[in-house]
């Protein structure tokens, strides 16, 4: 299995977008105020649902728990990400899994293991301008995802805007030895407005949040849409892969905690 995802990676970041791109995935925080449709969601051609579970300080999502029933009843995908702060990163990853375990329901007598629903599990390195305790730091950052693998024995995703990339791993006092630590993680990029280019220490992106709060100048729009179902200022991404590729990708990524 191992060789299999080596041989879809290295065929995702060889390939160019226009021939592999399929905008299929969606992300929401308790912030989305609206009851999603996501049955309406999967036939305009959405597969996953990435959800904030939690955030500073050791906040549970109110929503997390309903939607996630709700997008699994549906047939969709399901992510989880934590909102970073300055604050105790060991800590912040407990919190985070034992929330996320938690949400998922137990299984049946009669369930085989492959019915298990897997997570897709991500660190959201952004600027903290919402909550008290400041913006994450690389170490920060380094010891949270280091926390997760020790816990589940999988990478989350690490995600953040291109110029907040740029911005925090190479200034002076970060190390190339907490840049290829991250690298472990697979890169989860925003930007609004162009295809980003500048993701090193990545070779490529493998998911790109081209839109949110109706934001988006790239064109077409049909190719970019900014809505879809009842949402609409939805924060709709572009996964670098085919359909059948982003189902062997979260497979692979997802932690399945015993329910």
């Amino acid at each position: 299995m191992k060789s299999l995802l080596a041989r879809v990676l290295f065929a995702l970041l060889s390939a160019p977008l226009g021939a592999l791109a399929g905008n299929s995935i969606v992300n929401m925080s308790h912030y989305d105020l609206v009851r999603p449709d996501f049955v309406g969601m999967k036939s305009q051609g959405i597969f996953g649902v990435i959800h904030e579970a939690t955030y500073p300080r050791y906040q549970r999502d109110a929503r997390y728990y309903e939607r996630f029933r709700a997008a699994r009843e549906a047939g969709l995908l399901w992510g989880a990400y934590h909102f970073a702060d300055g604050t105790n990163p060991i800590r912040h990853a407990d919190h985070f899994l034992d929330v996320v375990a938690t949400s998922v329901p137990r299984m049946l007598p009669t369930q085989s293991e492959s019915e298990r629903p897997g997570v897709l599990l991500v660190l959201d390195f952004e600027k903290n301008t919402h909550y008290p305790g400041g913006s994450m730091s690389v170490g920060q950052a380094v010891a949270f995802v280091e926390r997760i693998n020790e816990r589940t024995g999988k990478y989350p995703g690490l995600y953040c805007s291109e110029y907040r990339l740029r911005q925090m791993l190479y200034v002076p006092g970060v190390t190339s030895a907490q840049r290829r630590a991250l690298t472990n993680c697979w890169l989860w990029i925003a930007n609004y407005h162009f295809e980003p280019r500048n993701t090193a220490p990545w070779r490529e992106w493998l998911l790109w949040q081209y839109t949110g709060d109706g934001k988006c100048s790239l064109r077409p729009r049909e190719q970019f849409p900014t809505r879809v179902a009842n949402l609409r200022r939805a924060e709709r991404n572009i996964f670098r892969g085919n359909n059948a590729q982003l189902q062997i990708f979260w497979q692979e990524h997802a932690w399945f905690p015993s329910g």
